[in-house]
């Protein structure tokens, strides 16, 4: 029998942070992810530092931000040889199993230019072993269970179709044959045969859009009892903004997020019932990793198992009038992030406050297994925060990226903004209350101040801005500098041959948390 812990990863598509530590927390029952954080830590500044799903992902298992992966977009290849999680995990010999999707697009070279591999955006990332398929344009296990059960069933996008004539109206199918129910159905069965010392990563595609759930998820909060999103004015002043900010909220409004509903306006009324989907969806979710962490508990491997919890983006939810995650707001890449390590009970029910990214989670993972951090991974293991509460010399600042752009057919936001594929995107410096979003292509930056309210203010035109600008600029450059890819960075041939000091410095005496199963 191994003796190695087992690890649980689990990563919920487009979950907002304030669903566990902020404003929405006090209207949304996840009642496992809250008893979780009571026997774990959480990470209550935690980001994504890169959108959408494929880009975000990349981002996640490879510890690299999008300026080293490239994989900048939903179809922008993965370089095949760039080290992960799973390829990491296995060095050690853990079979890295997958129980959902990567949304990674594969390296053409090497592959035959007629590979199905090469026709999807939404294929698995080198090293993880596929247990089962559960990818939102396809999910063929799905939808033949489903069929198998007798119900009609449509092809992506229409197999999330509300039954009725309102955006509340359920889904086709019940709780019980829902996409979360049979994912993590699948996955329970397959553990259930395993012998410890497993590694299970279980992605979710809820509650990411199409917004429509099974009873009675679909009415589980009244939409009249939740607060209205954050904005800072009307619509009119929200285009204002800034042209990028203008674009977005063209590039995706409420009717986008369902199907069925190509006239849907966001109105109040709309925006609250759609907030409400989306809140219920993320019970749903909630619902069933309570199911696999009873399934630990059950099976006595519970305290024999390193559990990380974490989205991959946020989602704006009306936020500032927008939607989705293609934003330099903080909702669309704050996400939650909790750690449970069964070696350090010291430490369980802490809630860090210092600034941490996507790319910390696959080192801390690596780290707590024993196996080694690449120096191709610019991420750092959190294991100090998880042992003692805190950690010296950390960051103190958070870096974002968003492409948005396209090199096959152009995107809205080039043709508004008359931007090339190369120039189109942005990067995000958030430090303290103050956010540096600079864009490229000579459109202008913002320097956002956040207030305790939540709100947003543009200072950049104001008096003395200047300042704060040039200083977050610089720390912004120093940042690219100091991140550039790292493959070889510390990394010398010599007349004695290679020699190599490593990126992570890993301490000798600091034992591998390996628990006995």
């Amino acid at each position: 029998m191994p003796d190695r812990q087992n690890i649980l990863f689990v990563i919920i598509d487009q979950l907002r942070a304030d669903c566990l530590t902020g404003a929405l927390s006090d209207h949304v029952n996840l009642p496992h992810l809250q008893a979780l954080r009571q026997e774990a830590v959480t990470f209550a500044d935690h980001h994504s530092v890169c959108n959408p799903c494929g880009p975000a992902r990349a981002s996640i298992l490879t510890a690299q931000y999008a300026m080293n992966h490239r994989s900048t977009r939903n179809g922008t290849p993965l370089t095949h040889d760039t080290p992960n999680l799973a390829t990491q995990l296995r060095s050690v010999g853990y079979l890295p199993l997958l129980y959902g999707y990567n949304d990674c697009s594969r390296d053409p070279r090497g592959l035959n230019p007629a590979d199905p591999q090469l026709t999807s955006y939404e294929e698995v990332m080198p090293g993880f072993h596929e247990v089962v398929e559960m990818r939102l344009e396809t999910s063929l296990p799905w939808r033949s269970d489903l069929a198998a059960k007798g119900y009609d069933v449509s092809d992506y996008p229409d197999v999330y179709r509300a039954r009725g004539d309102d955006v509340t109206a359920p889904a086709l199918y019940s709780a019980e044959d829902s996409d979360t129910a049979f994912l993590t159905n699948a996955m329970l069965r397959d553990l259930s045969q395993r012998d410890p010392g497993w590694c299970a990563h279980i992605t979710y595609i809820r509650p990411h859009p199409p917004l429509v759930a099974p009873a009675p998820y679909n009415t589980m909060y009244d939409p009249e009892t939740l607060p209205p999103p954050h904005t800072n004015g009307s619509r009119e002043d929200a285009q204002s903004e800034h042209p990028f900010h203008d674009v977005s909220l063209e590039y995706r409004k409420a009717a986008d997020f369902v199907v069925g509903f190509p006239d849907l306006e966001d109105t109040p009324e709309n925006i609250a019932k759609l907030r409400a989907i989306y809140l219920g969806l993320a019970s749903e979710v909630d619902h069933h990793i309570g199911r696999i962490i009873q399934f630990l508990k059950d099976s006595g491997q519970y305290d024999d198992t390193l559990i990380v919890v974490t989205a991959d983006h946020g989602e704006m939810l009306g936020d500032h009038h927008a939607w989705g995650k293609m934003s330099y707001h903080a909702a669309a890449n704050h996400v939650p992030l909790i750690i449970r390590d069964p070696s350090t009970p010291a430490q369980h029910g802490l809630t860090v406050e210092q600034p941490t990214e996507s790319i910390d989670v696959t080192p801390t993972i690596l780290d707590l297994c024993g196996a080694a951090i690449p120096d191709t991974m610019d991420g750092q293991s959190l294991r100090e925060f998880l042992e003692t509460g805190g950690a010296k010399d950390w960051r103190d600042h958070i870096f974002c990226e968003l492409d948005f752009g396209n090199p096959i057919a152009p995107t809205l936001f080039q043709q508004r903004l008359g931007l090339s594929c190369d120039k189109a995107n942005l990067a995000i410096l958030r430090r303290d209350k103050q956010t540096l979003v600079h864009f490229n292509g000579g459109l202008p930056a913002l320097l956002l101040e956040t207030s305790p309210s939540g709100a947003t203010q543009d200072l950049a035109a104001q008096p003395g801005a200047e300042k704060s600008i040039l200083e977050l600029s610089q720390a912004m450059l120093d940042h690219r500098m100091t991140f550039a890819d790292g493959r070889f960075a510390h990394t010398m041939v010599t007349s004695q041959g290679v020699k190599t000091s490593p990126r992570h410095q890993i301490s000798p005496d600091r034992p591998s948390r390996l628990a006995k199963v």
